[in-house]
This record gives C-alpha cells, structure tokens and sequence, in this order.
C-alpha cells in the first residue's frame, strides 16, 4: 500500500518531523486523526470550554480557550517545536455554509472566522495547511479568497469533496477537505492508497451492549439512550431500516408530515440499516425523530457512545470526566460537529507522505522560520 510505505518510512526514520497546531480543535477528533498518522500536535485551540476535557483527556495536546478572532500569531509560533515542518489545520464552524442554514450571507459574522484562519497563516506562514469543512463552503466567494489568499502567499493549493465512507468512517459524510503546500504540490491519499474499506453499521457498533429507551449501560456512561414518549415508542416500533415515518400506518404520522410541504422529509423518523454505512451524524443524532438515527433493531434512538463510534472516535474516548453526570445535548453537539478521527488520520498520513518527498524540507523549513522571527 503506497500510502502505508511512506508513512511508516517518516515515522520511523524520522527525517522529517511534522508538528501542528489546531484551529477550531473541538472535542479532537482531527487532532486525534493526525496523531495516530504519527504527527506531532502541539496546540488545540478552542472558544468552547467545554472541549477542553475530551481534548486534553485523550490527546497529548495542550488547549487554549480562546476564540480565534482573539489568537495572536506569536502563540501559535510560541506553540510549534523547533526544527519541524509546521502544520496549522482547521476546521471553522460549518452552521454558516450548511445545507440547514440557507439565510447566510456574507455579513455572517461566522464568515470572519474563515477570514481570521486567513489572517493567521499569513502572519505565521507555516509550511502546510489543512481545512476540513461542509462541501457548500466551496461555492462561496468567501472560499475563493482563502484559497486565493493562500496562492498569492506562494502555496499549492489543493481542495476536494470526499465521502469520509469510502476512507473507513461508517456513516455517509461528505466533506470538503483542502491542503496546501509551500513545499510543492501536495494531494490527498485516495482510499486505496490510505487502504480503506468500508465499514457497516454491524460491523462499527453490533456488538455494544443493547439498551432501551432511556437507559444507561452500566459499564459506560456514555452508552446511554434518550427517553422515547409513547407515540415514539410506537412509531420506532412501526420502523422498518432503511425506512421512514411513510411507513406508519395514518395515526402515527406527525401532522406536520401529513401537509403537503412534510412530504419532503422522508429521512426524517428511520432507522439504520445493519448492512449499510450510518447516514451524517449530526449534533442531533441521539434524538429518533432527528434524521434517520433510530438503531436497527432495538426500540430506540442511538447512544452517544454509538454515534461517537460512527463518527470514526476510540470505543474508550471520553468526553465528560467520570465523576460528572453526561449532558446529552452538549456531548451530542461535540460529537456531531467533530472531524471524524480516520478522516484526520487520511489528511495527516497524506501530509507524511508528501513530506517524504522534499529530504531538505526540515533545513529549509529552520531556515524560513529564523527568518520570519
């Protein structure tokens, strides 16, 4: 497998050392990606405090509490080890340019966030560049500047729409994912070069612990379910996977799906099929009527632990310390808003990979830096 021979070839000989610092780092799950490819991350930074547990419990990273708007470029140089090829990567909130938020324009204030990432590449001017967002970002003119920004400062820029299920993540999530170089051209592994298969929903989460509505596993908070109300009990009863609320019989149809404008939500109030990848994993997902997020056989939405595998995260990841109780809600949105891990691992082992291929790139890189100091 090319991609594996010239991963192991960097890691293992350590000629070149790439370190990094993570913008919009989240609960780490790019973080997480880059450090199984054998990347140095040194930084997660974050305006969400409530990252920072899940972040530094399971990553080696320290984290900043801090909004980006606010990130000054010296502590991210502050952050970078010396001699190593510098990673700056992000993943800018993606409310703004999703498919769920059609009143955005170019006044969005989220928007500045692009802009700040922008902001802190030029004044850092590290040597390789990641952004890993929803794939409607690549139509706004607000994309056309980064990466305009990012050609006039000398880099190659490259950027994609990918299906994370095609890399080994088990659900269907199409990403846009962008790298760029200062080195040369760089690319992303294609799945046979990563040497992905695809993983079903049996084979990513069949063998937990089954559970009823509202129940938590005894051996991990985490694997918990949302209560069902009793007419979701019988719809989720009424389910078949793959399918969705037209398979009820009338009673049980909500009345907002009996209008002519609910006919367009067919994926809404289903269940997951054993044989196929998950559907997008959204901050929603422990809730039935969601999407199309209610397990395959047994009565009831999945867990929190179920959709954090299917996000691609370790069966033992945290995300609440152990002596707290687990908010659904806030655990739910860190999970579905995260960069599922493998998809992190796929763009840290690509950065290996191209790295490999520039033997001075280290000196040059001291060089660069010493002189930008």
């Amino acid at each position: 497998m090319m991609g594996g021979i010239q991963h192991t070839r960097v890691a293992r000989g350590r000629k070149t050392k790439v370190c990094a610092v993570d913008l919009f780092c989240g609960a780490g799950g790019l973080t997480k990606g880059l450090e199984n490819a054998g990347i140095d991350v040194r930084l997660g930074i974050d305006v969400d405090p409530t990252c920072e547990f899940p972040y530094t419990a399971n990553n080696k990273a320290k984290f900043l509490p801090k909004s980006v708007d606010d990130v000054e470029s010296h502590e991210i140089e502050e952050a970078f080890q010396k001699n190593c090829i510098r990673l700056l990567a992000g993943c800018a909130p993606c409310q703004t340019f999703s498919t769920y938020n059609q009143k955005a324009t170019s006044e969005d204030k989220r928007w500045w966030l692009l802009r700040q990432f922008s902001r802190l590449i030029l004044e850092t001017t590290p040597e390789l560049i990641t952004m890993e967002n929803v794939p409607r970002l690549r139509k706004q003119a607000v994309f056309q500047e980064f990466v305009e920004a990012l050609e006039g400062a000398q880099y190659h820029v490259t950027h994609d729409v990918v299906n994370c299920e095609d890399y080994g993540v088990p659900q269907h999530r199409q990403r846009l994912v962008l790298l760029a170089s200062r080195l040369g051209p760089v690319h992303l592994l294609t799945p046979t070069e990563f040497g992905a298969t695809r993983i079903t929903v049996r084979k990513a989460i069949g063998d937990l612990a089954p559970l009823e509505a509202g129940e938590i596993s005894t051996s991990d908070p985490m694997h918990r379910a949302s209560i069902l109300s009793k007419t979701n009990l019988k719809r989720i009863e009424a389910s078949r996977p793959g399918g969705s609320w037209r398979d009820w019989q009338e009673d049980l149809v909500a009345e907002c799906h009996r209008k002519r404008s609910g006919k367009t939500y067919p994926s809404v109030y289903g269940r997951m099929s054993w044989s196929e990848s998950a559907p997008t994993i959204t901050t929603q997902f422990f809730g039935f009527g969601n999407g199309r997020f209610g397990h395959p056989e047994q009565n009831r939405a999945i867990s929190l632990r179920e959709g954090a595998i299917l996000q691609s995260f370790p069966k033992d990841y945290l995300f609440a310390p152990p002596d707290e109780p687990v908010k659904i809600k806030s655990v739910g949105r860190l999970i579905g808003n995260a960069v599922p891990p493998v998809l992190g691992e796929v763009i840290g082992r690509s950065v290996l990979a191209h790295v490999s291929n520039y033997p001075n790139a280290m000196e040059n890189a001291h060089l660069g830096a010493r002189s930008h100091a």
